[in-house]
Parts: C-alpha cells; structure tokens; sequence
C-alpha cells in the first residue's frame, strides 16, 4: 500500500519542540527512545505486536512538501523560516529497531527502539505510536479470538463499523495476521492479498417477493459461491426450509449450497436446530456461519453451549476493540547527548508504574533448549554479553527483586531487529503470510498457562542486574535532590 508523505500527521508540541530545540541550537544532539506499553490489554496474558510496515511505510515517504510549509508558515508561533527551510530537507538519517510483527510481547519492554537526532526522533513519536498502538490492539484482539475458536474459520466483518476507512483496512491486516481466514474489505483483499469473503444482506431477500425467490436468483448468480443469510423472516421455520429447497435446486444441476448465515436470535439454538435439519435433508457439507456483534467471550459461551457453528463473522467487537478501544503505548526518552557522551535518561513519576527505565536497551527471549519453550524475557544493555553467551543466567522480578530463578541451558533470542541504519531500510518486510506463519510459530514457543483466555499465568520480564542497578541509583539521585 503506497503511502504519501505523512509530515504533519503529527501533534503540534512535536514541531514546537523541534523549533525550541533549533532556536537553542540543540536539535542535532543525540537520543535514544523507546515505546512500549504499560500493560496488556483483554485481560490477555500477552499482545501481539503489529504496525510495522505502516512505520516503515511513513518513514520511508517522510518529508514536508510545499504545502505543509505554507500551512506551518500560517501558524500562530510564527516560526523562524529558515527553521521552515530545515525541515523542507528533513530526512529521516536515524536507526529504528523493532520486534517483527506477529511477535509476542509484554508490558514494559521495548518494542522500537529509535535512535538518532532529538530532531527526528522526536518528530516521528506521534505517527508511530498511532500506528503501533492500533494494529497491535486489533492484532491482539484477533490472536485472543483465534485462541477460542482454533478449528473454525474466522471472517473479519468489522469495515462499516471502523472508525473510517484506514482503520477497516489496516485492521483487517492485524486480524489477519493473527489467524484470521478472511475479509469482507475488498480493498484490504486488493492491498495486501488476504482473502475475501462475503454473503448478501437482509435487503437482498428484502427486494423479491417471496424469500425462496431471493435464495434460488442469488444461486443462479454465483453458483458456486452461495451462501444465504437465512433471518430475514423466520430462521427455522422459512430461512432454513428455504435454504434447503435452494440446495436441492443446486444439487440437480451439479452444484452445492456453501452455507447459512445466522445473525441474530439465539445462536446456540439456532444452530443446533439448523444443523439437525440440514443433516436431515441430506446436506451435512453446508456449513454454518453466525455473526451479530461476537467477540471472544460470546464465541467461548456459545462453544460451551454446543453451539453448532463453523465459520464465525466477527465485526465491530474486533475492529473497535470495544472492551479496550486504547492500548495506550508510549513513547520515552531513555539516553541522551550530554557534552558529546550519551548518558541515560530516566522520568521519575508519582505513579510507579510510569517511572521508566534508564538507557538504551535490548530484549532477548530466554528459550529453554530441552523444551524449546519461551522461559522470560531478559531486557539488557548491548553491552551485556552474559545472557547472549549462554552463561547461566539469574532472573528476578524488578518490581519484586527477592523473586529470583536461575536459568542455564538456554538460548537467547534477539527481539529487536535493525530496521532502518542511517536513515537506510536494511530490513526486509516479510510479507503477510510470512508474518502470519511466524505469529503461529512464537505462540509455539509458549506454554498454554501463558496463552489462556481466563487468568492467562503471567509471563516474567526481567530486567539484568546492571539494568535494575542503573534504575535504582538515578531513582536515588533524582529523588535525593528533590528532598534538597
């Protein structure tokens, strides 16, 4: 999907910052960011990071045109214009690292890692974060569904009710790689190939005089693709009867019927009774599809309930993520450039939880060799050789530091990725299936206490002794002062 430059998808105190920075001569020092989000949305006991083809898309198209110029000229700061001529040949000259998509992630470590001027890691925080922070929501959301429902097909259903178009299909994309089957988004099909699927709506049987004259003229039209929504009036006492007699009709002219569509009613029993009919009549190869504002807990509920569905259409519950519409990643200045030399940077906050860890930092999965199965994740300076050699390796919770597991024969997996080098793209985007096979291999990689939907066991992040040490001393040091 070719994107135009995106320069002012940003939030005006990004280039307010970037003038205040140039005004005093500091836009050129160094930083080092990281985002990250805080905690996992659902409930989960994981998240399933998307976003990053947007991201490189953005970075790779980010300049300002003449018409962002004149509109920053407009401004009430009344910008200096030759700061306007600096970011007329703004391009992006930093390094960006990150996790690959359909990677499995946790609160608190980093996901991209940004590091190059404080100009230009500053002035992509906005885009960024909306990219990451929405794929990886629905991507979650999705991989959650999935969880529920791994023998049946999945159908995203959410476009009409996303919050406009490029959130149906980048949306699309995130359920997708998390396991989905197909789409109803024609263009997110044309975009990125992902299947498309789609049945016909009440107005089609609607628009004919009878509902069995709806059903045989939509047969004759896609034969071979019929699938009839069967509530418009009476599921089981005119939808399914209908239904039947239309699958008869195909049958004599060599064809087969696909499929039911419920989409409203009780579901469970609907089902069940629709099932025992179809099978009666002869027709156990018609499949059945339920949709009507499902999630994962309705999915879950039917299933208990014997439920007799095989394709799921999941809509608005999905694509607005509607029991958490917000993963709330941030986006931290972690080091910065004091007199030449970087030195860690930490934000101290009244709330624990926002008090951030200090210096540029890397994320090794710890994978046990025996099992081959993910034991924590390990966040460290790159300096630190001892976990990426092998060597045995002491786990402790930061937060709970009496908490410790000492780990050996294992192998450490680098998380972040080199994506961009100097402003270069030096990563190779995988494509959709790529991602969507590697999503299934690291759910592999993970014990099912951690993968549940109810009371999932939670995974560790763990922070090196060096790292938990670094973070102490500057709470310390900043604290101290404070109390001066």
């Amino acid at each position: 999907m070719e994107s135009a430059s995106l320069a002012l998808h940003t939030d005006k105190y990004q280039i307010n910052m970037i003038y205040a920075h140039w005004v005093n001569g500091t836009h050129e020092r160094k930083a080092v960011f990281e985002a990250y989000f805080r905690r996992l949305p659902f409930g989960n006991g994981y998240a399933v990071f998307a976003g990053l083809e947007r991201i490189v898309q953005y970075i790779s198209n980010l300049h300002f045109t003449d018409k962002d110029m004149a509109f920053l000229a407009k401004q009430e700061e009344e910008y200096d214009p030759a700061f306007l001529e600096l970011l007329r040949s703004f391009r992006f000259k930093g390094n960006l690292h990150s996790v690959p998509e359909g990677a499995l992630v946790f609160p608190n470590e980093p996901l991209i890692r940004v590091d190059g001027t404080i100009m230009e890691a500053q002035l992509i925080e906005t885009a960024l974060l909306n990219f990451m922070n929405f794929q990886t929501l629905i991507a979650t959301k999705a991989s959650r569904i999935k969880r529920v429902a791994e023998k049946e097909v999945l159908l995203e259903f959410g476009t009409r009710r996303a919050q406009e178009a490029d959130a149906a299909i980048w949306g699309a994309r995130a359920a997708y790689l998390s396991g989905f089957d197909a789409t109803s988004n024609l263009l997110a099909g044309e975009i990125f190939g992902i299947p498309t699927k789609g049945t016909h709506a009440h107005s089609w049987v609607q628009s004919f005089d009878s509902e069995l004259e709806a059903f045989e003229r939509f047969a004759k039209a896609l034969p071979d693709q019929v699938s009839l929504l069967v509530d418009t009036f009476d599921t089981l006492d005119s939808g399914v009867p209908n239904a039947i007699k239309t699958a008869k009709l195909l049958e004599s002219k060599g064809k087969r019927l696909s499929s039911i569509r419920l989409d409203s009613g009780d579901l469970a029993y609907l089902s069940i009774q629709a099932r025992k009919m179809l099978d009666e009549a002869g027709l156990p190869y018609v499949k059945i599809v339920a949709s009507n504002d499902l999630d994962e807990n309705t999915i879950f509920n039917l299933k208990a309930q014997g439920a007799r569905i095989d394709i799921w259409g999941v809509g608005t519950q999905l694509i607005t993520a509607a029991d958490q519409p917000a993963l709330g990643g941030v986006y931290k200045l972690v080091e910065r450039e004091k007199d030449g030399q970087m030195e860690p940077a930490i934000k101290i906050s009244a709330n624990p939880e926002k008090v951030t860890t200090p210096g540029k930092k890397d994320v090794l999965r710890i994978v046990d060799k025996e099992s081959g199965k993910a034991i924590a994740d390990y966040i460290c300076f790159p300096h630190e050789q001892q976990a990426r050699d092998g060597g045995k390796l002491r786990l402790f919770d930061p937060v709970h530091p009496y908490l410790k597991k000492s780990v050996k024969n294992y192998t450490a997996v680098s998380m972040l990725q080199p994506i961009y080098t100097d402003g270069e793209l030096v990563y190779q985007l995988p494509c959709l299936e790529e991602i969507r096979e590697y999503h299934k291999e690291q759910l592999k990689m993970f014990w099912p206490e951690y993968l549940r939907k109810l009371n999932p066991e939670i995974y560790r992040i763990n922070l090196s002794q060096e790292a938990w040490e670094l973070k102490q001393s500057l709470i310390e040091e900043y604290m101290g002062h404070s109390e001066d």
